[in-house]
């Protein structure tokens, strides 16, 4: 990547919850920042700024990923979904979005964007997690409000019920 200067503002373009989308920043603007000042994706949270709360989670080319950890510019060319872009066109929740709705897994809902960013990716490679397993996906954020057991158990929930969509599919009656 070629030195960038301070104060310039440099073309960026990513593809944001399957939509292309540009936009300008300054080399040192967070991507959080860009997603919610430049784009309006305002349901990426800032939290803590140092990427330890996870509020911030988004995936970056389908990994989960601090969005106040990474510039804008390092974005530039990639792939960013953010919590946005889990429910459907027709705003739909998701399987995991409803599960968290239907258990009380949530409460002020700060966390929550990063939360379900993480599970997100968690569930795609373990759809059969145990609660331990859960809790450890969990570990990198931070709640306030809820004491984790109802995230556990919405977590738990939309697996199973991701399990059984998939069997439904692949065995038809």
């Amino acid at each position: 990547m070629p030195l960038l200067k301070r104060g310039t503002l440099h073309p960026i373009s990513l593809v944001v919850d399957g939509v292309e989308v540009t936009g300008h920043a300054e080399p040192r603007m967070l991507l959080v920042d860009f997603l919610r000042r430049v784009l309006g994706a305002t349901g990426t949270h800032v939290g803590c700024e140092h990427g330890i709360c996870g509020a911030c989670t988004i995936r970056l080319d389908g990994e989960p990923a601090r969005a106040c950890l990474l510039l804008a510019v390092q974005a530039d060319g990639r792939r960013v979904d953010t919590v946005e872009g889990l429910a459907s066109a027709d705003g739909a929740l998701s399987v995991l979005q409803d599960a968290f709705h239907r258990h009380f897994a949530l409460q002020c809902g700060f966390c929550t964007p990063g939360m379900l960013m993480t599970l997100q990716g968690f569930l795609e490679d373990n759809p059969d997690p145990t609660k331990d397993q859960v809790r450890a996906a969990l570990s990198g954020n931070i709640c306030r409000c809820t004491g984790y057991s109802e995230i556990v158990d919405a977590t738990l929930d939309a697996a199973a019920r991701l399990r059984n969509q998939d069997q439904a599919a692949t065995n038809p009656t």
